[in-house]
């Protein structure tokens, strides 16, 4: 099967200023190119939204994901309103006390995905999670998780913006019996990581890059990204796929 992630969309408001790139072209534009590479299933990572989770903007969102014909599945990111984000995309029965994680099966393979949108994963769902990973008899699986499990080596988001709870996490997910394969947003970086049986993937934002060597904000290119997954439960191959952008963010 194959799965395009797309992440950390930051769609605002028609007219709102989002640092002089078009978010929404920016997104119609990785989506199209996802759709051509003719994947089997879409997921979209979390912080669908600029700042604030808007209404408006998971309608807009959700009439261009269903427009595409091609399953999806979503997380919620920090700058996500989970509540509302479950509410428009009709996801109820994917949470738990108000907390969006589950497993769905995706070409025949159970995959799970995570909730960190507090900038945590609490004990209950720390708790399931290990339940799930207990019950499995797969030697590899898939995880989705808007943030890295751990410290990616990104000086600036790994001291200012990590999961608070990253070790607890990350010691959760290594008490796997077999690989993961996790992958994650939030950084806006493409960066592989590899930890014990972890392996963790962090993708590029459909917003802009980060700098992954100063310890201070600077944005390193305005290219969107995404993500491709092959996977047969045996073999996994994957890349990023960057579209060209040359404008330039207003200061």
């Amino acid at each position: 099967m194959r799965i395009a992630q797309l992440t950390d969309l930051h769609v605002g408001l028609p007219g709102e200023d989002t640092y002089g790139v078009d978010v929404r072209s920016n997104f119609k534009n990785i989506l199209n190119a996802a759709v051509a590479a003719n994947p089997d299933y879409l997921v979209i990572s979390g912080d669908l939204c600029y700042h604030d989770g808007q209404e408006a903007i998971y309608h807009w969102i959700k009439t261009e994901l269903d427009a595409t014909g091609i399953p999806y599945f979503l997380i919620a990111g920090n700058h996500d309103d989970a509540d509302m984000m479950t509410e428009v995309f009709q996801l109820n029965h994917l949470t738990t006390e108000g907390r969006l994680y589950y497993e769905a099966t995706l070409g025949g393979f159970p995959v799970l995905f995570l909730d960190t949108s507090t900038y945590t994963a609490d004990a209950k769902q720390l708790s399931w999670l290990a339940e799930r990973l207990r019950q499995s008899q797969l030697s590899d699986r898939l995880v989705f998780i808007h943030h890295p499990p751990l410290l990616a080596g990104v000086p600036f988001m790994d001291e200012r913006y990590p999961l608070s709870n990253w070790a607890e996490v990350l010691e959760a997910l290594n008490r796997s019996s077999g690989r993961l394969h996790v992958f994650c947003g939030h950084y806006h970086v493409d960066k592989v990581v590899s930890y014990e049986q972890l392996t963790v993937y962090l993708t590029p934002s459909t917003f802009f890059q980060i700098d992954d060597q100063g310890p201070e904000f600077a944005v390193a290119h305005l290219r969107p990204g995404f993500r491709l997954i092959d996977w047969d439960g045996r073999q996994l191959i994957q890349g990023v796929h960057y579209l060209n952008n040359e404008e330039k963010p207003q200061s």
